[in-house]
This record gives C-alpha cells, sequence and structure tokens, in this order.
C-alpha cells in the first residue's frame, strides 16, 4: 500500500508532513508513504487573509489533490482547517497535542504588559488583535504575512516592535528565540485546535480510514474536535475574534471559551465542567448560550 500526503511546501509543512510519514511507517513498514508539496493560492500572494478568502485558500489545494486522486491524504495545522468541511472530506486522525499557546517574540523579551505605549505588534489574527486590544488598548497591531522565519526577519528589521506566534509552531521548527514571552491563557486564549496536527482524507475511502485510525489519539480527537464545533455553531471562520480551549485535568475536562468584538472593545467569556461522555452535549450548549448572548453578530462587529 502506497499513501500520498499533499502538503504545503513551507519548512512547518514539510515538517509536519514528515511526521506524519514517520508515524504511519511505524505502525505499518509495508506502507510506502511518499509527500507531494505544493504551492496553494494563499502562498501565491501577500495579499491581507481577509482580503483572499481566510486561510481557506491554503487548505483548498490540497483538497483538490484528494479529489483529483494526486494524493490520499492532506496534512494540516489544524487550527488553519475551517471548522466546516465539505461533506466529501473528513478529519481522520490527530495527534498529541503541542502547545496550543502563542508567544510574543520581541527583541528584548518584553511581556505583553511591559511593552511601551503605542507600540506596534505584528499579528494578522483577529483573534490576537481583539484579545491585545482588551489588554493593551493602547498597543499598535499590523497585519503580517509570510512564512515563520519571514516573519522573524520582518520583526528584526524593525517593521515592528513584537511579533505573536502560536508556540507549536517555533518548537517543531527547532527556533530558538532568547527574546520571547509565552502569554498565558488568561492574556491570550487559543483559537480552536491550536497545536494540532491533522489528517485529512476523502470521507468515503474506508480502507484508508482504518490505517489512519490506527495512528489516531482519540482522547485528542475528542478534545479538538469539540472545540471545531464550537466554531462551527457560531458560523466562525479564521478571521472570527472566537477563542477556545479544552483540556483534561484530574479527569475532567476544562472548557474555556471567548468571544470577542473585532475591535476588542466588547467579549463573551465562560469557563464549563464536562467530561468525554457528555462534551458534545456541552459543547452545543455552551455555544447555544453564547448565540442567545449575540455571540455570532459580536463576531462581525
Amino acid at each position: 500500500m502506497k499513501i500520498r500526503i499533499a502538503t504545503r511546501k513551507s519548512k512547518l509543512a514539510l515538517f509536519q508532513a514528515e511526521y506524519v510519514a514517520n508515524k504511519i511507517k511505524q505502525q505499518n513498514q509495508e506502507i510506502e508513504v511518499e509527500l507531494i508539496p505544493m504551492s496553494s493560492e494563499g502562498d501565491l500572494t501577500d495579499k491581507p487573509l481577509h482580503q483572499i478568502g481566510g486561510k481557506g485558500l491554503f487548505i483548498k489545494t490540497l483538497e483538490s489533490a484528494l479529489l483529483e486522486n494526486t494524493a490520499d491524504i492532506a496534512v494540516h495545522s489544524l487550527k488553519d482547517v475551517p471548522a466546516k468541511l465539505d461533506q466529501s472530506f473528513k478529519i481522520i486522525s490527530v495527534f498529541k497535542r503541542a502547545s496550543a499557546s502563542d508567544i510574543l517574540l520581541t527583541k528584548d523579551g518584553t511581556s505583553l504588559k511591559s511593552m511601551q505605549k503605542n507600540s506596534t505588534i505584528g499579528t494578522s489574527s483577529p483573534r490576537r488583535r481583539a484579545q491585545i486590544k482588551i489588554l493593551r488598548p493602547d498597543l499598535n497591531t499590523c497585519a503580517v504575512r509570510g512564512n515563520i522565519a519571514t516573519r522573524i526577519k520582518k520583526l528584526n528589521e524593525g517593521d515592528f516592535d513584537g511579533l505573536i506566534v502560536a508556540k507549536a509552531a517555533i518548537e517543531r521548527l527547532n527556533l530558538s528565540f532568547v527574546n520571547s514571552y509565552e502569554l498565558s491563557y488568561q492574556e491570550m486564549l487559543p483559537s480552536a485546535s491550536q497545536g494540532y496536527i491533522g489528517i485529512e482524507c476523502i470521507s468515503s475511502n474506508e480502507n484508508l480510514i482504518k490505517v489512519l485510525n490506527s495512528i489516531n489519539s482519540k482522547k485528542d480527537m475528542v478534545l479538538a474536535e469539540a472545540e471545531r464545533n464550537f466554531v462551527a455553531q457560531l458560523n466562525g471562520s479564521c478571521l472570527s475574534p472566537i477563542a477556545i480551549y479544552c483540556r483534561e485535568e484530574s479527569g475532567q475536562i476544562l472548557i474555556t471559551a471567548k468571544v470577542l468584538s473585532q475591535n476588542g472593545d466588547k467579549q463573551i467569556f465562560k469557563e464549563i465542567i464536562s467530561n468525554f461522555n457528555t462534551i458534545d452535549q456541552d459543547i452545543k450548549n455552551l455555544s447555544g448560550e453564547f448565540i442567545s448572548n449575540g455571540a455570532d453578530k459580536l463576531i462581525l462587529s
């Protein structure tokens, strides 16, 4: 059996694809694995994501390869995958979650609280931008595109005073950055499924799904899907200031959710305790409560 992996060409994407390839081969050494690096529409432009359709553009090219049978699976940073998938596709496997937190990179390692007034932070994420505005309304933000190395280069060249990125990306690329500050979850709640690598395939390919199920972390899949379902219920996207984090603690699941306005002047926040038996219904109830409080409209304001 041969499995062809569709992946973007960035160093992070290739690392994640190699990680998945190794997991597959560890489970079954008779399976041959081939990487199919691809350039997505989103990789071919420097325009801001909100002008080109969001992070879904990075996914569509890989999904097209699945439909055209030039690849069998696609590997993603799961936080970049739309919460609502076309019925032709399915997220079939995830792995143990890396850090879900965000980190602030600066030239001197300052915290967000200690940054000088009117400093500028580079981020293209509405979720990060809105939470920055709540904590430090006196700071500025600017959109930044490119891979991790490109963004760090822009920081070092003085394009902005600070840069916020996912800690998982820095760790996976084994980048050493002394001047960093890890934001607490109270300061910066992560996006849905941040820190997860996900495998997507055609939903009707039962033989392949059986193979991929063998490398799936079942508990992590429950948590990842719960976060994605919360976003889906709110009709959210990667351009929505929605943050949610589900983690297992002492046999229970602590769910922290936050929905903000685009400029960060309003927010809805709640924490609940759940478990693996009731989490689906608890997420449904939680999203319903957020909607009843106007969350689905707040993310558009």
